[in-house]
């Protein structure tokens, strides 16, 4: 056996396949793309989300609801919460600097006082909403709500 008698098996070996290379070849005329149509054609992309021409997804599932973009978000605190933070921080007076300094909010967030729980203990509250029952539970107490 010399190097240049050396052959690749039989069968191991097969030629490109060059499409659209003339009828002969059996691919060509359209090089196996089919007549017309956006696939046939160069430079095609199918769309993000197209189905074939099936109802795509994104317009088969309803849409429903509202939503407001101007909502102002508030960060929810129930007067227990308020009586606890006061008794941690052995205050009588809750300001949104106290919260922030206990860190149950960031500086930048807007709270509401909501009625949930009992309050025992006059406590001076300034918040940026509360809820009608809220203030009425604050005042009975013996507080005060300032609303900023």
């Amino acid at each position: 056996m010399k190097l240049h008698t050396l052959k690749p098996s039989k069968g191991s070996v097969k030629n490109d396949f060059r499409k659209g290379r003339g009828e002969g070849s059996g691919n060509g005329d359209t090089a196996g793309r089919g007549h017309k149509g956006n696939q046939s054609r160069s430079g095609y992309k199918r769309k993000r989300g197209f189905e074939g021409g099936q109802m795509p997804l994104q317009r088969r599932i309803p849409k429903f609801g509202f939503k407001n973009f101007n909502r102002t978000e508030y960060v929810p605190l129930n007067l227990n919460r308020l009586v606890q933070i006061a008794d941690k921080l052995n205050t009588t007076t809750i300001t949104i600097d106290t919260l922030v300094q206990a860190g149950v909010i960031n500086k930048n967030e807007r709270v509401k006082i909501l009625a949930t729980g009992e309050i025992n203990k006059p406590l001076n509250v300034s918040a940026h909403a509360a809820s009608q029952k809220a203030k009425e539970s604050i005042e009975k107490a013996g507080g005060t709500i300032t609303i900023l």
